[in-house]
């Protein structure tokens, strides 16, 4: 491993414990101090809609200019936003004034997201693109297991504040670990944002992936943000629902674990969307009304299918996209699969007025699963291929 993705490694790895410990704080801290599921969905779209209006941008200054100067400058606006929404929770102040700065976090991770899809090209290549990712998911995972544990903890003991000020200071920590990855000096390149959107639309096997995740994002991450901490208020509390969020961390481990030493098939994409069903049983078996024990079960299974097809589609993608397009082209699609998240979480709360949180949730579990097996029939996949390193 070189030194430069050593530092990227462990900045991304500090980040992330802060990011893991964050939905939950801010979900309960937000719970606690109104009691609204309204409030909540507003302050989570509030970060949402931003990140998404900003990800095209992003994707253009990331293919432009260094990758490691635009993480940097990232960060640190994401630690200053996460610091301020920190210092409302602590002192309770009405939660409009979450809004704004809820918003700047977005702008900032907006920015930040195309930059992450392209700079693993800049740092390795061929096999070592399939075993980074896998490493880094592994080191992400592990935060993702201690990170929503800690959180819930941590909020039922003290409030959402304390870990909302972690994440801020993860943020500054990971800002001088990108600092010291030094990348090679590279002069400013042209980013058309038309040319990204010419690769995307003419490769259908890619736009349809991220036509598929958009209605998985709205259907079952939407709901599932939302309804799942309001569910759990009421039913299991918020540190039994740390620890099912975290148990998908931990079946994500296990799934990168494994992909670290196992080379993906060289036909990925069919058996990677279709393993994404997985994925949508935690909220169909929260609409049941599952328990804390099937509720992680679930949780575990549905983190090692997701991570399963992270790793597929981070390394099909940085094989096949020319490295000058991938932060635009990632752009595109981030946004277009993202998009819809927004419209997911305000409408899970008037649904579940009208139907009810059980046939929501059930509902939207099921919509996003039959998404991803429609989409795992298309017959270009089959010519999607990945080489493997011949040593």
């Amino acid at each position: 491993m070189s030194p430069a993705l050593r530092w990227f490694f462990a900045g991304r790895s500090i980040s992330l414990i802060g990011s893991f410990m964050s939905p939950v704080a801010l979900a309960f801290g937000v719970l606690e101090l109104t009691g609204s599921a309204a409030w909540l969905s507003a302050v989570t779209a509030s970060a949402l809609v931003p990140m998404v209006a900003t990800m095209l941008l992003g994707g253009a200054v990331a293919d432009r200019y260094r990758r490691d100067t635009v993480l940097v400058l990232t960060s640190l606006g994401a630690g200053l936003a996460q610091t301020g929404v920190a210092v409302l929770l602590l002192t309770d102040r009405h939660p409009a004034l979450l809004l704004p700065f809820s918003a700047l976090n977005g702008v900032f991770q907006g920015l930040t997201t195309p930059t992450l899809r392209g700079i693993l090209a800049n740092l390795t290549s061929g096999l070592g693109l399939q075993r980074a990712g896998s490493l880094l998911a592994a080191a992400g995972n592990i935060a993702r297991i201690g990170g929503p544990a800690a959180a819930g903890l941590l909020t039922a003991a003290a409030g959402g504040g304390w870990a909302i000020a972690a994440d801020a200071a993860s943020f500054l920590l990971a800002a001088a670990c990108f600092a010291r990855m030094r990348l090679p000096r590279l002069e400013p390149r042209p980013a058309d944002l038309r040319e990204g959107w010419t690769w995307f639309r003419s490769h259908r096997w890619f736009w349809s992936v991220t036509l598929a995740f958009a209605v998985f994002n709205a259907t079952n991450m939407g709901f599932w943000q939302i309804l799942g901490p309001v569910i759990a208020n009421t039913t299991i509390g918020a540190a039994a629902w740390g620890l099912v969020l975290s148990a998908r961390g931990a079946g994500a481990l296990l799934s990168s674990v494994v992909l670290v030493r196992v080379p993906l098939m060289s036909r990925p994409m069919r058996p990677a969307l279709s393993s994404m069903t997985v994925a949508t049983l935690p909220l169909i078996l929260l609409g049941a009304g599952a328990g804390t024990v099937g509720l992680a079960a679930a949780s575990l299974l549905a983190g090692a299918a997701a991570e399963f097809f992270t790793v597929t589609w981070q390394t099909v993608t940085n094989t096949l996209i020319p490295e000058r397009l991938l932060s635009r082209v990632g752009a595109h699609d981030e946004f277009w699969s993202t998009a819809s998240s927004p419209a997911g979480q305000l409408a899970a709360p008037l649904l579940a007025a009208t139907f009810g949180t059980a046939v929501v949730a059930i509902t939207g579990g099921a919509i996003a699963a039959a998404a991803m097996l429609l989409t795992a029939s298309i017959p270009a996949f089959r010519a999607i291929r990945i080489g493997r390193d011949p040593g």
